[in-house]
């Protein structure tokens, strides 16, 4: 279990962060390493200029004090400060103030974060939304529509920023007017996937990007399991859409329990390989969850605001629309059972479809599937955002 967030420290020196981020580039310092060299030395640029035999002395083995003393001969300290700078990302040192508070607190904290955009106080009232890349219309519709109520109600959505379950999600949120932050797995100058740069752009305006590696590593497959570290280390609770036993999706969910965070499951088919992870989730005593509402009431958070009324912001305005909205329901529909059910041309149809979702009413879930955006959904308090009663979860001043 996790321990108490560190004390409130000042900002780190700057002089003394530029040798954290040097220092973090040693491939063989992680937060552990960190941390017998925060114990031995005053400060970083004493561990960053000790010999060898210092910083054996200090606790390091021999492999990683030699690393050290390399990367030293190798490394412009100032030139990847400036490195920085360009990129527009900003090195956050744990204990210090704007480090994620309640990442702060897991076993293996990052000894540095780098954000892109803007880490704030409200986003430690995040939820991360996690499942497959190859999530089924099913999936991509409940992680949408959960996204959105989630973002609408004042929820920061943390997600992966991979294809699927986890687009989907910064998708919503974003369309929502909401706010969210989306971990790497590689330094924030290589976007994964590359099709995902523009939404990348787009989170960095309203949220942020964040890593624990610094500028130029790549995306690798054993950075992806401690990336999800970060996902669940951030957020009040994860929420798994879709994903095999072995998913990354999974080891998200693992981390969080391990971090004494909740888990909420979408309940999916016992016949869809996509359900075998949530439904074992299940089977173990997660929340399951068909509404954003039932993790607002979980958490016990209340709103802001009225949660937006998706589905009834603006209604049908003509019998063509009307027909359409009748032929479709909350199970996905291809086109030409709606053709077959409105009764309507095909072109007449096209342009409706096309007309609501501009509305807001309706949404293609792909494969000229179409879905009715939820009505009826439920308004939560506008006493704004706050810890409920009885809650652990307390707003951070």
């Amino acid at each position: 279990m996790a321990g108490p967030p560190p004390p409130p420290q000042p900002d780190a020196d700057p002089a003394d962060l530029r040798y954290r981020v040097a220092l973090h580039r040693v491939h063989r310092l992680g937060s552990a390493r960190f941390a017998v060299l925060d114990r031995a030395f005053p400060s970083f640029e004493h561990a960053w200029r000790a010999s060898r035999a210092e910083l054996r002395a200090a606790g390091l083995d021999d492999r990683s004090a030699a690393a050290v003393v390399l990367a030293r001969a190798e490394t412009d300290v100032d030139g990847e400060m400036e490195r920085l700078e360009r990129a527009g990302v900003r090195a956050l040192a744990w204990g210090t103030p704007g480090y994620p508070e309640r990442l702060a607190t897991i076993d293996d904290a990052p000894p540095l974060l780098y954000v892109r955009g803007a880490w704030t106080a409200d986003d430690e009232w995040g939820v991360a939304i996690v499942g497959t890349r190859r999530a089924t219309a099913y999936g991509r519709q409940a992680a949408g529509e959960l996204a959105r109520g989630l973002g609408a109600n004042g929820v920061t959505v943390v997600s992966g920023l991979a294809r699927g379950v986890d687009t989907v999600a910064h998708r919503a949120a974003l369309d929502a007017g909401g706010r969210t932050v989306a971990a790497f797995a590689s330094g924030l100058d290589t976007v994964y996937p590359p099709e995902n740069r523009r939404l990348a752009e787009e989170i960095v305006e309203r949220g942020a990007l964040v890593s624990d590696y610094p500028l130029g590593a790549r995306p690798r497959a054993e950075h992806f399991p401690r990336r999800n570290r970060l996902l669940a280390g951030m957020t009040l609770g994860t929420l798994v859409v879709e994903g095999e036993h072995t998913s990354g999706a999974m080891i998200t969910a693992r981390f969080a329990l391990d971090q004494g965070r909740e888990v909420f499951v979408v309940p999916g088919s016992i016949f869809s390989p996509q359900s075998r992870g949530p439904l074992g989730l299940l089977r173990d005593g997660a929340t399951p969850v068909t509404r954003a509402g039932d993790v607002l009431e979980a958490l016990n958070l209340t709103v802001i605001g009225a949660q937006l009324d998706f589905g009834r912001a603006a209604p049908p305005a003509n019998e063509a629309e009307r027909a359409v909205m009748g032929a479709l329901g909350m199970e996905p529909r291809h086109v030409d059972e709606v053709l077959r059910r409105s009764g309507l041309a095909a072109g007449t149809v096209s342009a409706t479809l096309a007309l609501l979702e501009l509305k807001g009413l309706v949404r293609e879930v792909g494969g000229m599937q179409y879905v009715r955006v939820r009505e009826n959904a439920p308004a939560y308090g506008a006493a704004g955002l706050r810890r409920g009663a009885g809650t652990g979860s307390e707003r951070p001043s």
